[in-house]
């Protein structure tokens, strides 16, 4: 059970499945403040890697609620770029 706990759900934010569990289980909170709480899918990808996974912790740590009441939006960055660029130093 422990690594689960330690299992990285957002790799952008480093957001562990733990962490995600946790909060959403302290705070029963909406989609979007467990966002906000733990920043999964606010990364570079924009929560296109881990939005899935965030849908499903969602709805099995918060009582009462429906996938379909879980609107974690997610959106793609402004304008593409390879990860190579995004790790250059611009002179």
């Amino acid at each position: 059970m422990n690594r689960l706990k330690d299992m990285v759900v957002c790799r952008c934010e480093e957001v562990t499945f733990g962490q995600i569990q946790e909060t959403a289980e302290k705070h029963q909170c909406t989609a979007r403040e467990l966002k906000l709480r733990t920043r999964a899918g606010m990364g570079f990808c924009g929560g296109r890697t881990c939005r899935v996974s965030v849908d499903q912790m969602i709805a099995s740590a918060v009582k009462n609620v429906k996938m379909s009441e879980i609107p974690l939006k997610y959106q793609p960055p402004v304008r593409p770029i390879t990860f190579g660029s995004a790790g250059e130093m611009n002179d």
